[in-house]
């Protein structure tokens, strides 16, 4: 999927494929959390900032739970691909309620006073020198919290895509980018080294569903 040369129509299809995965590994749910806790301490509107926003799907759903729960938010996103911007942008009434740039964060710094910053799937992207800087430059950016949630390099989570995408998904480039993602993903021990090299030994890592990890990260 990060090919250039990859057709625009195999690109959509992939992101559509991407949104099903977020939505059964319950990827909003877990910002959305952040976004609650947040709000009841009496943050409003609360901003949120997802990096490597790809076709927006995290975002449009926080959206419609913020209309449905009537809460104040200011969601944003952004990503290096002018395809998967457009595809974000186009996804009916829930893109009137997010703001999206183009916007390449390992060249550029990341945009500030943001309360929540959040990425998903895109940790595993990078090697560790790179890693490191990422989160180092999120973290720098967010007002309050950092949430980053991505994939686990396990046996268990190498079947989880060859199956899952097999069943969710017709898009050849999202089955064969998903079995490839999990070997190039990190160890939950590999992620933790990762914070400490980031300056952020204090950071919380926990397993979550299915066969990933949940890093966190609140300024103090």
């Amino acid at each position: 999927m990060d090919s250039p040369s990859l057709d625009r129509v195999r690109h959509l299809e992939a992101l559509d494929a991407l949104a099903r995965v977020n939505a059964v590994s319950l990827s909003a749910r877990r910002v959305w959390a952040e976004i609650a806790r947040l709000t009841r301490l009496g943050v409003e509107p609360v901003r949120v900032l997802d990096v490597a926003c790809g076709g927006g799907d995290v975002l449009h759903s926080l959206a419609r739970r913020a209309r449905k729960g009537g809460s104040r938010v200011d969601l944003h996103g952004c990503d290096l691909s002018a395809v998967a911007l457009d595809r974000a942008r186009g996804r009916g009434a829930d893109a009137l309620d997010v703001t999206f740039q183009e916007l390449d964060v390992m060249q550029n710094p990341i945009p500030s006073g943001f309360d929540v910053i959040c990425s998903s799937l895109f940790l595993h992207h990078l090697p560790g020198e790179a890693a490191v800087h990422l989160l180092g430059a999120m973290s720098a950016a967010t007002q309050r919290v950092l949430v980053v949630q991505d994939l686990l390099r396990t046996r268990l989570g190498y079947l989880y895509a060859w199956v899952g995408l097999g069943v969710l998904t017709r898009s050849d480039v999202a089955r064969h980018d998903g079995r490839i993602s999990v070997a190039s993903a990190f160890t939950l021990d590999e992620a933790k080294a990762l914070c400490r090299d980031a300056g952020l030994p204090d950071a919380e890592l926990v397993r979550s569903w299915p066969q990933r990890f949940t890093l966190r990260w609140e300024r103090a």
